[in-house]
């Protein structure tokens, strides 16, 4: 059988089958914001100064540059999935929900991408403009 009522299934009005992806990706995001958050805390502690061309040194690193990268991915992800159920339960016009999906995708690769550009260019020329 399938989900949802008999009158449901003829309506089209069962289950979408998407809930269960949208909740298990917040979650997988989560834990990797959690992870990558700590490992950024962690590797800020043990610099000694935070001045200015320490911290482009410390960026510069492979092994500080990827994982800054992935966590901008993971965190602007996350982000974009949790207001879009924000938008799509709250916001009960449907040209304004339109409207805010737009912006929020525009925002969130937006965003995701310019953190990535910055830390690709301190990464290959070591200057910050």
């Amino acid at each position: 059988m399938g989900s949802g009522t008999n009158i449901g299934r003829v309506r089209g009005l069962g289950s979408a089958q998407e809930g269960a992806h949208h909740w298990i990706v917040q979650r997988v995001t989560a834990v990797s914001n959690l992870l990558l958050v700590l490992w950024l805390v962690f590797s800020l502690i043990r610099l000694p100064q935070f001045g200015h061309e320490v911290m482009v040194e410390w960026l510069a690193s492979p092994l500080v540059a990827v994982p800054m990268m992935l966590m901008l991915v993971s965190v602007f992800w996350h982000l974009r999935i949790g207001l879009q159920v924000l938008i799509e339960d709250y916001v009960p016009d449907h040209g304004m929900k339109f409207g805010l999906m737009i912006l929020l995708n525009f925002f969130a690769i937006g965003g995701a991408a310019l953190g990535i550009f910055s830390v690709a260019k301190i990464a290959f020329t070591g200057v910050v403009a």
